[in-house]
Parts: C-alpha cells; structure tokens; sequence
C-alpha cells in the first residue's frame, strides 16, 4: 500500500458518502499511514497469523494487515461503515467482515489483535480480550488509559486494571501518538502498546474469588484493607463480629488497597479461599 494522504481520502470519502463521524461510537479514524504501519510491525505479523481488528472503519489499515497475514476478522459496529466495507474490500478474499459490537458479538478464533478501537470500550474490550487466548495485542488507546494498564504501585494510575492486566499479560508502552494522526482528533493524546498474554507470575487458588475481590477492594481505593475487607465480607453474608474478626487478622490490615502489590491481592484471595471452602 503506497504513502497515500489518508486524511483527504477520509473527508472524501465523509462527504461522498454523507457520513459524519458518530461521537456516541467513538469515531476518530486513523488517517496516518506511518502509525498504522508502525502497528503492524510491532505485531511482527506472518501468513499465519489470525488478527482482530476493531473497528475498521474505511478500511485502511484492513487492506494493509490482509496482506501480510493469513486471515483479518474486521468487526465493525456502524452499518453504514459496514456496507461500504463490504463493497470496498470485496475483492480481498482474506478479510472477515462481522458487523456488531465487539463487546457482543461471537468471535471465530484469532491469535493476535491490531487496532486503534474507540476508546470509550477500552476497559471492557481488554476484560473480553483477556477472557480468550491469543498471543500479542498492538494497540493504540487513551494514553491516560493506557498509563493505568503498566502503572506503579500506590500511584494514582494504579487500579483494578492495573491488577487483571499484571496477572494475565507483559505489557509494554511503546509510543504516544498525537492527536493529529486521527480524523477528527481527539482532545487527548494516545499511547501505542503491546500486551503479551502470560502464565500468571503468581499462584492464585480460586481466580473468581481473586478477581472478585480485587474489584470490591478497589472500589475504596484509599481506604485501610481492614474496612474494606469487612465491607466485602459483610456483603457475602458473614456476621458483622466474625467479618471484623477476619479482617483485622490478615496481614495486610493496616495498609491502604492501594498499596497493595498484584501478588500481596493474591496472597489474600489464597487467605480467603481457605476460609470460604
């Protein structure tokens, strides 16, 4: 694919059509070719390789990762943009269209995803991402956001996110992209990462009950273990005296949630899980 001017082939294509970009769908399309081709290559594709892309939009980057890979799974949820699609990249044998939403939709099996999705699905999408296997993830999301996914401990980036991503992939922060590779820009910058899925670097005997606590936990982020723990056992059913007993004898009660390390939240779900069978 030759370094063609993407931004005046998205207005053209805008006005052709009639299209405005949907704000309620997050659209910004990518209309920088060296961005998109910085993702493929950071995606070190071959021919058999299966990749997701979210939102696909005019297609550009589409067209650009059907020819080096064996199979794109394009899911795209505006029918408008669907239909154009369908004409557009008729003649590219390897390019499965799925209109819907990413977050509903069923998926065929895929082992790697690049894209640049709406970042309004950002947390969702990598929760989904994170229940199915594949073996690298290039993406381009909210630089904020994207802070959080590799952010230290105790911080104020650190969260929930922070957590699940640790416990399941390696991520890696690879450029922030200006607004200006985007049509119409975002009001913010963006960040390009990698995320590798995992073995997870700790053992954690019932996984339900880690993450389930790990979301309770970070809903007081700031408050001591302890209170937080009694909160989260009150509410499944234990009496108020025992919650308050158990609590205050983990070994982390006196220190805030957000101090606690990945491994320390783990350490904890394994205390619980004993306690719970």
């Amino acid at each position: 694919m030759e370094n063609i001017n993407f931004l005046q082939r998205t207005k053209h294509l805008l006005r052709l059509y009639g299209f405005s970009p949907k704000k309620r769908l997050g659209q910004n399309f990518t209309v920088n070719y060296d961005i998109m081709q910085s993702l493929v290559e950071h995606a070190s594709l071959t021919k058999n390789d299966v990749v997701l892309e979210v939102g696909a939009g005019f297609g550009f980057l589409t067209r650009l990762l059907s020819g080096r890979c064996k199979k794109v799974i394009a899911v795209e949820i505006d029918p408008q943009l669907t239909n154009f699609l369908r004409k557009n990249l008729s003649t590219l044998n390897n390019v499965d269209l799925i209109e819907g939403d990413i977050l509903k939709v069923s998926l065929p099996a895929f082992n790697k995803v690049v894209s640049a999705p709406p970042y309004s699905i950002s947390s969702p999408l990598l929760f989904r991402l994170l229940e199915t296997r594949f073996d690298l993830a290039v993406l381009i999301l909210q630089k904020e956001f994207a802070e959080r996914l590799a952010a230290q401990v105790g911080t104020k980036d650190y969260g929930r996110l922070t957590v699940s991503i640790y416990y399941r992939t390696d991520v890696a922060l690879l450029d922030v992209v200006s607004p200006k590779m985007f049509f119409p820009s975002p009001d913010v910058d963006s960040m390009m990462l990698q995320l590798k899925p995992r073995d997870p670097p700790f053992n954690v005997e019932d996984e339900v009950l880690f993450f389930e606590l790990v979301r309770a936990l970070f809903t007081q982020r700031n408050k001591k273990v302890r209170n937080s723990l009694i909160h989260f056992l009150r509410k499944r059913e234990f009496p108020r005296d025992e919650a308050i007993t158990l609590a205050d004898s983990t070994i982390y009660s006196s220190k805030r949630v957000r101090e606690l390390a990945p491994e320390d939240f783990g350490i904890l779900a394994n205390e619980l899980a004993k306690i719970l069978r």
